[in-house]
């Protein structure tokens, strides 16, 4: 049953005082802390006052959906513009006036502070000293502890190091009345720490909700602190504030590895968790309001239906209203959370993960000039293409919020899966082994059979390719979360943790670049290179055949009629995996129209006109839209979306000219691609906020060539 019992009563719990002016959090007053701490039901009630400071949109409810998913070759905010910014996260482009900046750090030290202030409160009651209700309170400061370690570690990957302490705000001595500033790999030692001492008194994840912090919960965040900290992270120079820094990982790497692939396989042994569901249904259960334990979500964030959380909101086709008109059962969807156009060509032919999260088409209700409204879809002509994990629109119509609706969905986002304790677990074992022991391999079979499912040849390929070294296979674990974990703000920091974001950041704007200059003049010169870096996804020579025109068809299908719709491989249908005759795999919402994709992986090809009458097919003929057409013939260069959405790395200037930042220095880009450990640094790196900075008289700064 869905947690609907997150009280906003219960930020009256949890009384603040002033002192915390530097974090400008609010101060809601108050029952005595007698009373709060003095029975099980109010201490239930203060930690839900907790819970409720994760649910912020300017927290878990959207700004880490979106404006802190930063671009990749898999996420991706495009962005035309020329100039600097003060808040183009994404594009490595932002200043410490940037409002999301102050929105983000307020509150997550908001949660923090509660956090710390509800732990106190629970080691000075009575009921932690009782036999009878220790258990019951230990949960209790488990999942609180969890909740802040989960912010800390999140604020540790963005900002790098950053104020700490576990102390509330009225237990600080005048030497602490501001925390301190604390190196990153102290914070995550003593979250380690904090998680290691409380999981065994937590309750596991058979006997609660994945919408409440487990004992798996805390064990897998132990595993995913402690795989950051022994990744690579930019280390500011703190002799020249200007420098950009350096990336670096500490000399005890391997300790924090071992960490992670024991509490990893904790979470593995323990047997509450699997792959059952299909990698689909995961999401469109959440999109239902389904919880669903023991499977694959080990963590989500519980938003309340209508009232909190944009999930479902900013991800999944855009779905808009004709002048006002309202829009169907469910209410609009923005559709803005998207993906990178080429991602989609980074997958293996028959994964099922591709067809269902790259969103090719968006809806909006036409006039039809009779004084009636109707659904109509479109395909979607654009430099990314939709997230299609979540959407109010897989929320069947009984389920629906109505059509003037718009964010607070309610839809949970899983911050911790297993599919993500799994493939920890191999990273962390083929790295302390030297290579890939049998459980590695077992852990990436189990994540890559599941989106294979009815293709095993392509799975024993992949596996067998993969476990001929320990290269080999880290390359594999990290493809595989790139196919898995699109839009849970995970593959910058993956990229991040192995120093590979530039490599990668750098083929990203040249797929873009050499589309679109291929689309006026011909090819750059680069497509070699990128053919080469993509060869492992089997599909040679992808970026010098990209259909240039892709054929579609809209159509109401009946499944029956599946399999003799879906003549060859140039023959798409999305959302509908077949198997011996069988639909495996289906659009998740049956009553709006999809569209029919005849060659969305492959060189143009004109479809067969004859076959549109296959299948109980319900139109009368093919359209076509061009693709990739992203040159502007009157300059000769590609258009603004394809030369600034990386701009704070990599950017196309006005004249023609790549240029590459190295330490606020753009530099010319040579023609031979450099290998990655001669690319410069990526600035991923968050400001912290001005209005912090003032209110600290001095005690915090910036580095990273940021001012204050």
């Amino acid at each position: 049953m869905k947690l609907k019992n997150i009280i906003y009563v219960g930020l009256a719990l949890m009384s603040l005082t002033a002192c915390n002016d530097y974090l400008d959090v609010d101060a809601p007053s108050s029952y005595t802390e007698g009373f709060v701490y003095g029975s099980t039901d109010e201490v239930n009630r203060a930690l839900d006052g907790v819970y409720t400071q994760a649910l912020s949109n300017n927290l878990y409810g959207n700004l880490y959906q979106r404006d802190f998913n930063l671009n990749s070759d898999v996420d991706i905010i495009i962005n035309s513009s020329n100039q600097a910014s003060q808040n183009a996260y994404a594009r490595f482009d932002c200043t410490s006036r940037g409002s999301q900046i102050y929105s983000f750090w307020t509150a997550a030290y908001n949660l923090i502070e509660y956090a710390n202030r509800f732990i106190d409160g629970c080691e000075n009651s009575p009921l932690y000293k009782s036999a009878d209700t220790r258990a019951s309170i230990m949960q209790s400061i488990g999942e609180a502890k969890c909740l802040r370690d989960m912010t800390y570690h999140d604020l540790v990957v963005m900002f790098g190091d950053v104020p700490f302490t576990f102390h509330r705000a009225a237990n600080r001595g005048n030497g602490e009345f501001l925390p301190p500033v604390t190196d990153r790999q102290a914070i995550q030692d003593s979250l380690i720490a904090d998680l290691e001492g409380i999981a065994p008194y937590m309750n596991s994840s058979s006997s609660t909700t994945v919408e409440r912090c487990s004992k798996e919960f805390a064990e897998g965040l132990v595993a995913r602190i402690a795989l950051t900290a022994g990744g690579y992270s930019l280390r500011p120079d703190k002799s020249n504030p200007n420098n950009y820094g350096t990336m670096q990982r500490p000399e005890n790497y391997k300790d924090y590895y071992r960490i992670c692939m024991n509490y990893a396989d904790s979470v593995i042994s323990s047997g509450t968790h699997s792959l059952t569901q299909s990698f689909q249904d995961v999401f469109v259960n959440e999109c239902n309001y389904n919880v669903i334990n023991n499977d694959d979500v080990i963590f989500e964030i519980p938003f309340a239906k209508e009232s909190s959380g944009n999930t479902g909101y900013i991800q999944g086709p855009t779905y808009s209203a004709y002048q006002g008109e309202t829009v169907g059962p469910w209410g609009a969807t923005s559709g803005n959370a998207r993906l990178n156009a080429f991602y989609r060509f980074l997958f293996r032919d028959g994964d099922e993960r591709r067809e269902f999260v790259n969103g090719l088409w968006y809806y909006s209700y036409k006039n039809n000039g009779d004084g009636t409204l109707s659904d109509s879809v479109y395909i979607r002509q654009d430099y990314s293409v939709h997230d299609n994990k979540w959407s109010k629109l897989w929320t069947s119509p009984a389920q629906a919020l109505g059509a003037e609706t718009e964010g607070s969905t309610g839809i949970n986002y899983p911050y911790l899966r297993y599919a993500d304790v799994l493939l920890m677990y191999a990273e962390a074992a083929n790295e302390i082994n030297d290579g890939p022991t049998d459980k590695a391999i077992e852990c990436l079979r189990q994540v890559h059979s599941r989106a294979f499912a009815n293709s095993a040849d392509h799975d024993a390929a992949y596996i067998a390719q993969a476990e001929g070294s320990k290269d080999a296979f880290q390359k594999a674990v990290l493809h595989e979360r790139m196919w898995e974990f699109a839009g849970e703000n995970s593959r910058w920091r993956d990229l991040v943790r192995t120093n590979t974001y530039g490599e990668e950041l750098v083929y990203s704007f040249l797929r873009y670049y050499s589309a679109a200059m291929q689309s006026i003049s011909g090819p750059t010169g680069y497509e070699d290179a990128i053919n080469q870096h993509d060869n492992y996804n089997g599909r040679t020579g992808y970026i010098d055949q990209l259909p240039g025109r892709i054929y579609y068809h809209q159509y109401s299908i009946d499944e029956a009629n599946v399999m003799a719709l879906r003549t060859n491989i140039h023959d798409q249908l999305y959302g509908y995996v077949v198997n011996n005759g069988t639909v495996v795999q289906s659009y998740p919402n049956q009553t709006l129209k999809s569209l029919r994709i005849y060659n969305a992986y492959h060189t143009a090809q004109q479809p067969n006109l004859g076959q549109i009458r296959m299948g109980g097919f319900k139109a009368t003929g093919w359209n076509s839209a061009n693709f990739y057409q992203w040159g502007n013939d009157d300059t000769g260069l590609p258009n603004d979306q394809c030369k600034y959405s990386f701009y704070g790395y990599i950017r196309c200037d006005a004249n023609g000219n790549i240029w590459i930042i190295n330490n606020g220095v753009a530099q010319n880009f040579p023609t031979e691609i450099p290998s990655a450990d001669k690319l410069p640094a990526v600035r991923y790196i968050l400001p912290y906020p001005n209005l912090v900075i003032q209110r600290s008289n001095g005690a915090y700064t910036n580095y990273y060539g940021y001012t204050n």
